[in-house]
């Protein structure tokens, strides 16, 4: 990573969920915040090195937060699951994300729904189409073997990600448009598919959503430059079947 604003140390380990410890390049043991509710899985290596954002707040018990990794395989990951949304959203401003261009209205975070949900992104004004609704998800495991690059989502059981996916189908049932967009923040991923081996009723509930009418797309992070953004897209495979979406 190249952002002058990060700073630079080595992982030595994650806990309590959300905490993790880090060796600075000036030797000493720092306490981290650690933005991810996964479980990170294959992503945290002892030693690997990591890059951390700082945050000028004095209310902060740990001002340092963790946001990218470097595997011993020369894979970045963004371990800031909050980035994605923001980095969705300047892709979309930008007219780099061809399946909704042409949408002059961007709202974030948008109550809907029927079980108290919250949109990540919300398009309208456009000539042609319906409103769109746009749930974002960052993947960030790429499973053995690696050299296949397949990623996964999600990372563990997801009870709320089920929940968003029906909410999506009951806004395609009422005639507008919903976008499951996969962010992927993994260098090494090629393709995204269900973790059915992880959440089967996630896998199972996103196979309805599709049938339903629910778009998936999928696009990954480029992570060369100060600024990680959005690059190119990437097939989104139903793994049972090896069809695409």
């Amino acid at each position: 990573m190249r952002d002058p604003s990060l700073v630079h140390g080595k992982l030595v380990r994650r806990y309590k969920r959300f905490l993790a410890d880090v060796l600075m390049d000036s030797g000493e043991i720092t306490t981290v915040h650690c933005p991810n509710t996964g479980s990170m899985k294959n992503c945290i290596e002892e030693g690997a090195h990591v890059w951390l954002s700082r945050s000028d707040n004095p209310a902060r018990k740990y001002p340092l937060t963790w946001e990218f990794i470097k595997t011993s395989r020369g894979h970045y990951i963004g371990v800031n699951t909050v980035r994605a949304n923001g980095l969705v959203k300047n892709a979309i401003l930008e007219n780099r994300i061809s399946e909704i261009r042409g949408y002059p209205e961007i709202k974030m975070e948008k109550k809907y729904g029927s079980e108290n949900s919250r949109i990540d992104i919300f398009l309208s004004g456009h000539p042609d189409l319906t409103e769109c609704y746009v749930e974002v998800k960052s993947v960030t495991l790429l499973e053995n073997p690696f050299s296949h690059g397949k990623g996964c989502f999600p990372d563990s059981v997801s009870e709320r990600g089920a929940r968003h996916l029906r909410e999506l189908m009951r806004i395609v049932a009422g005639g507008q448009r919903a976008v499951l967009f996969f962010c992927v923040q993994h260098s090494g991923i090629r393709e995204v598919t269900p973790a059915a081996h992880i959440d089967r009723v996630y896998a199972d509930t996103l196979t309805r959503a599709v049938e339903a009418g629910v778009e998936v797309l999928a696009y990954k992070v480029r992570f060369q430059g100060k600024q990680p953004v959005i690059g190119k897209s990437l097939p989104f495979v139903f793994e049972d079947s090896g069809k695409n979406a």
